[in-house]
């Protein structure tokens, strides 16, 4: 795995994934950013959201559930002083779709969060990591 990340000014940089992706990384107006993008540690937790729901919607289609949205909603806390690690994650996943079985979904966020999720588990070494599950009514929708 690559990726890159070429200053423009200030404190703004276009950084760019081995799989050709780009994105603009910038920071708060108080440390000479335009706020032209996320912060990097937002991407660090906005990537650890996607990474565990990857894991949770693949297992969930491999045990034949009928899931139809997953959105894994983050919320960090981090050390007051340099590095200002993420000291405490809560996960809050937000589970759809018809006839779900709730151990089975239980089970897939556990599996994520105990052996798939390399973004969890690699902050794991840093911050208390907790969750929530929800099932909720798929005929009412996301916001």
């Amino acid at each position: 795995m690559k990726a890159s990340a070429k200053w423009i000014d200030g404190v703004s940089f276009v950084a760019e994934t081995g799989s050709g992706h780009a994105v603009v990384v910038d920071g708060a107006a108080e440390a000479g950013g335009r706020n032209l993008g996320p912060r990097p540690m937002e991407l660090v937790l906005a990537g650890t959201a996607a990474c565990t729901a990857f894991d949770v919607v693949w297992i969930l289609k491999k045990a034949r559930q009928a899931i139809t949205d997953c959105v894994v909603d983050a919320e960090a806390k981090r050390a007051p002083e340099d590095p200002k690690v993420f000291t405490h994650i809560h996960l809050r996943y937000r589970i759809r779709g018809q006839g779900l079985n709730e151990a089975q979904v239980e089970r897939a966020v556990k599996l994520s969060k105990e052996k798939y999720c390399s973004a969890t588990l690699m902050l794991a070494k840093t911050a208390k990591i907790t969750f929530e599950v929800a099932i909720e009514d798929p005929s009412i929708p996301l916001p």
